[in-house]
This record gives C-alpha cells, sequence and structure tokens, in this order.
C-alpha cells in the first residue's frame, strides 16, 4: 500500500469521477478527500462517502496550497470542456494530480502533468505524453510517438511508431494507426477505425458498424 501523503479533490461527480477515486484511492499516494462540481449541478450532498464541494466554494474549502486536484471529464465537445476547465484550475494556482496505474508499462519519462494513466496501458521508449491526456485501459503507444495535451485516447488502441496525434484529440476503442503518420488537432477516430494515412485538423474517421440480420437469433440452424 502506497502512503497516502497528498490530499487530492476529484472535479466531477459522474462515472469518470468514481473510477479516478477508485484507483487514486487503492493504486496512488493521494487521498482523495472531496468531489467538486458547479453549483448549478449539484444534486447531492455526499458521494462515496466524501462531501461534494462547489467549484464556488473551493477555494474557501481546499486552498491551493494544501490540495491536488484531478479534473474528471470526459470528452465531450472533444476534448474542450476538459482543456478549460484546467486552464481554469492552472489560472487559480492549483497543482495536478495524475495517476499512472502500477500496472501500466510506461518505458518513457516524458509525461506531462494531470494524466490519467490506466491498467495495462504500454508506453513504448521515447514516446512523448502532454498535459491532461487521458489514457484508458490497455492501449499501446509505440516509440517515438506524441500524443499531445487534451487527448482522449479509449481502451485498447494500436498507435504505432511514429505517429503524432494532435491536442484534443479523440481516439474511440479498438482502433489501430500506421506508423509515421499525423492526426490533425481535434480530431475524432472512432471505433475500430483503420488509420493509413494522415488526417488534418478536426477529421472524423470511423468503420463501418455491423449490419443487422434480418433473422432473429432463435431462426439461426448453425448456432
Amino acid at each position: 500500500m502506497l502512503s497516502k501523503n497528498k490530499k487530492l479533490v476529484i472535479f466531477g461527480s459522474g462515472q469518470i469521477a468514481e473510477v479516478a477515486h477508485y484507483f487514486f484511492s487503492s493504486d496512488s499516494e493521494y487521498e482523495v478527500v472531496a468531489f467538486c462540481v458547479d453549483a448549478q449541478f449539484k444534486t447531492q450532498d455526499t458521494l462515496q462517502g466524501l462531501p461534494i464541494v462547489t467549484f464556488e466554494d473551493i477555494q474557501k474549502n481546499y486552498p491551493q496550497d494544501e490540495f491536488f486536484i484531478f479534473i474528471a471529464m470526459s470528452y465531450n465537445k472533444v476534448n474542450v470542456l476538459r482543456k478549460e476547465r484546467y486552464q481554469t484550475f492552472k489560472e487559480m494556482g492549483y497543482k495536478f494530480a495524475s495517476y499512472i496505474s502500477t500496472n501500466a508499462i510506461c518505458s518513457t519519462e516524458d509525461i506531462g502533468e494531470h494524466c490519467f494513466i490506466l491498467e495495462q496501458n504500454n508506453i513504448q521508449p521515447y514516446a512523448k505524453i502532454g498535459k491532461n491526456v487521458v489514457l484508458w485501459s490497455g492501449n499501446h503507444i509505440g516509440h517515438h510517438s506524441i500524443v499531445e495535451d487534451h487527448c482522449f485516447i479509449s481502451s485498447h488502441n494500436v498507435i504505432s511508431g511514429g505517429v503524432l496525434i494532435g491536442e484534443r484529440t479523440f481516439i474511440g476503442v479498438n482502433s489501430t494507426l500506421r506508423d509515421n503518420i499525423t492526426v490533425g488537432k481535434g480530431a475524432v477516430i472512432g471505433a475500430g477505425a483503420l488509420v493509413l494515412e494522415d488526417l488534418p485538423d478536426l477529421a472524423v474517421t470511423f468503420s463501418e458498424g455491423s449490419t443487422l440480420s434480418r433473422v432473429p437469433s432463435n431462426r439461426l440452424r448453425s448456432i
């Protein structure tokens, strides 16, 4: 068990905030002491047995010289909201917490602040991870690849060597990016995509979904 010598407030009260609470509590040096939300979104007083404070009161209750912040937000509006909230807390003088799972393989130290790197990620040598980046479970980040700031990469993606991923990009589950390509800023790569060439800023790419059979499962003869 790691020593809990840093106190942490998690911004957010949804599912990602609960996941963050679990991992920070079970596998980090941080002690989660509270959650924080904007006053207009506060619908309860506690979460996971901890108080929920409003953003408007956070400096009074949890001042920046004593507490760390982690922003548990999703990729809504192609990560614009996560970026804006990160910048707001930065301007307020808060220090950021990062979580890197002890069950991840990180062969690089070039990782920015306020990252959330879950289990079974494999980050190869000479890769660079920017600030405010989420790597959900089970990704491969190839050697010499760069993931710029504010990206959200969901689970089980293969990013080959020498790839540049522009800031705020979102990558859906089970996607593959070939080596030495560039993905522009604010791109959205849908689940199961195969990316073989450069993508411009704000690009959207996706694979075709599975076709729904007209035959119901109880009429299939081979199963």
